[in-house]
């Protein structure tokens, strides 16, 4: 299984296929398996790559270590790792903070930034306004965040799919009891990503509670030429609740720029 040896930890990772190279970064209630409906699709026509971040699936952290405060860090020594200079990056949810904070901190190597339900560290009067109420439903607590990954009708009209989510967040057993708030706490400039005009698309389910469509509209106050896009039927990980629309709308994207 290839791990690689990235600021003093053993990153797992995989890669697929061959051309410009696309990176996918899981959510807080994934690994590298959840992309398992994208990665057959991309890696026809491009080098997909997909990690555990630290402390999910096959990753394990350092004893009190920088959990997401090393994240983009550690997706930079990943692609330093396989000589890999530009790519597209993707990230859901907490992969959101992973990918944007790597396009704002390497605009010239990103040729694409893709954010599919996360506000990724982007700060608007919306996205703090967001996180203190989810902070104040759930006390910070990732079981009850991650209840509403994803709509309230997944489990009824996709029972067999649903199960399969739930099974693979359950393999992460060793995620730090303070990820919430030490991710809440990641902000992220984005004015190199403006500055470059590196292609951006926003994605998000039209259900979505915890990075409800309106606040991930008016991220296009910080990055104006970004592109806003709602999923139907969707929650907060489209990406698995409607792969066949997610990837036909993020390939047209990548097609395009």
């Amino acid at each position: 299984m290839p791990f690689a040896k990235i600021n003093g930890i053993e990153l797992y990772y995989e890669t697929h296929g061959s051309g410009p190279a696309l990176v996918f970064a899981h959510g807080g209630g994934g690994s590298h398996l959840s992309w398992w409906q994208q990665v057959p699709v991309f890696s026809s026509h491009y080098t997909v790559i997909t990690f555990d971040h630290r402390s999910f699936g096959q990753s394990r952290d350092i004893p009190n270590g920088p959990g997401p405060n090393a994240f983009v860090d550690d997706l930079t020594g990943l692609l330093d790792h396989l000589g890999i200079q530009k790519a597209a990056v993707a990230g859901q949810s907490m992969g959101g903070w992973t990918v944007c904070g790597f396009a704002a901190k390497h605009p010239e190597r990103t040729t694409a930034l893709i954010l599919c339900d996360t506000t990724g560290g982007v700060e608007t009067t919306a996205t703090v306004k967001s996180h203190a109420n989810i902070r104040e439903r759930s006390q910070g607590n990732l079981k009850q965040i991650l209840a509403n990954a994803y709509a309230k009708s997944f489990p009824e009209r996709q029972p067999a799919l649903c199960f399969l989510y739930q099974q693979i967040s359950a393999l992460n057993t060793h995620v730090a009891s303070n990820l919430v708030p030490m991710l809440f706490s990641l902000k992220h400039d984005v004015s190199p990503i403006v500055k470059h005009k590196t292609p951006t698309l926003l994605v998000v389910g039209e259900e979505d509670v915890l990075a409800p469509p309106q606040v991930m509209e008016g991220m296009t106050e910080r990055i104006p030429h970004a592109r806003f896009v709602k999923i139907p039927q969707a929650g907060h990980s489209a990406y698995f609740e409607c792969p066949t629309e997610f990837n036909r709308i993020v390939g047209q994207f990548l097609r395009e720029v």
